[in-house]
């Protein structure tokens, strides 16, 4: 049985890829999984493999960064690995440099290149050299959109045949399984049933755009009396945007969940879903709201047009609030537009990205090069 050691620090999307990942990979495979505090113990129990919470944090920092290697370093040399497969900058970074002289075949998905953040251009090249001096220590990058294949190549960072393109995916069986079983109630929140629930899911965070979200919700509510928002996740900049939604007298109608363990079943009780993202390796969120069939409003940016084409959403510029705003109202006014949209979305989804694919393709990749 070949034992595969995934290392990864930030939770969010990422965790859902390894959850899925995980659960659809060929049974002949051994997962350990070290990972930051982000990760909930209870959540790791339902995965049923052996792991290692160890102290990795998200921002840069020589002292904290460097025992995190020193803790990861340790663990390859106890679990004795066939193949390390590091996740997103921050782990890839310290699994990368942690495994120097250890296990010879070692995998890397950025789940969005660092480099494509809105930052400025020193931080920029910096995340670059990082990227390039580390693709000499890995066997393969593993990319998971057209976009960051692209990017890649366009930045240098490595030769194209060391690129693997898996583009992402979700569970579909498992959503048909357990939609059936959602118990969550609009009630459940003080929802009225006659609400137009607008919501978006992931990270509180500037790459995220709550702050847009938001801002675009005190233009619709101004149309849409009945409109409710919902906010699935949690994060950093939380603070930040409870204090604009008091600014903008949204207290009553703005829901933010937290943390939550199946975003589905919150999707479910959404009229129309947004991801305005300012930038993104793929947006795991935009498949799962393809699945839920729910209409989508999501930024042309990056990936983002590789999950949706022309009829199957409305794609709008980042941070353009007026053009994000109008979207809304055009499908909340067209409902012969909706229902062509989603009805396409929910096709492209079950024929393009279902997660049973991407453990194929793993399966595939890992075999050829241990």
């Amino acid at each position: 049985m070949k034992k595969i050691m995934h290392i990864v620090q930030s939770a969010g999307g990422v965790e859902r890829y390894i959850e899925m990942l995980l659960k659809n990979m060929d049974e002949n495979y051994e997962h350990i999984l070290v990972c930051s505090y982000d990760y909930s113990e209870e959540f790791l129990n339902s995965l049923n493999i052996k792991y290692r919470r160890i102290s990795m944090v998200r921002e840069l920092s020589f002292s904290k960064d460097l025992k995190s290697i020193r803790e990861v370093r340790k663990a390859i040399k106890e679990y004795k690995p066939d193949l390390i497969y590091t996740h997103s900058s921050k782990g890839g970074a310290i699994g990368r440099i942690a495994n120097i002289g250890l296990v010879k075949t070692i995998l890397y998905n950025p789940h969005g290149w660092a480099f494509n953040m809105r930052c400025g251009n020193l931080k920029k090249n910096i995340y670059k050299y990082i990227e390039k001096i580390l693709a000499l220590f890995t066997t393969k990058i593993i990319v998971i959109s057209e976009f960051e294949k692209e990017s890649a190549l366009r930045n240098k960072i490595c030769k194209e045949d060391k690129i693997e393109l898996i583009f992402n995916g979700i569970d579909i069986d498992k959503y048909e399984r357990e939609k059936y079983d959602f118990n969550l109630k609009r009630k459940d929140f003080n929802i009225d049933d006659d609400a137009y629930v607008i919501g978006m899911v992931g990270r509180i965070s500037a790459q995220k755009a709550p702050d847009t979200f938001i801002e675009v919700a005190s233009r619709v509510v101004k149309q849409i009396p009945k409109a409710f928002f919902i906010i699935v996740g949690d994060g950093d900049e939380r603070k930040e945007i409870e204090d604009l939604i008091k600014r903008k007298n949204l207290e009553n109608k703005v829901l933010i969940t937290g943390w939550v363990k199946n975003s589905l079943e919150y999707i479910n009780l959404f009229d129309l879903a947004t991801l305005f993202s300012r930038w993104e390796g793929f947006g795991l969120a935009v498949a799962e709201y393809m699945e839920s069939k729910k209409p989508i409003v999501a930024s042309r940016i990056d990936a983002i047009p590789n999950l949706i084409a022309n009829d199957c959403g409305i794609l709008v510029e980042v941070d353009n609030v007026e053009q994000m705003t109008n979207s809304i109202m055009k499908i909340y006014n067209d409902k012969e537009f909706k229902d062509n949209i989603v009805e396409n979305s929910y096709k492209r989804v079950k024929e393009k990205f279902d997660i049973k694919r991407v453990a194929l393709e793993h399966k595939k990749l890992i075999d050829r090069i241990i």
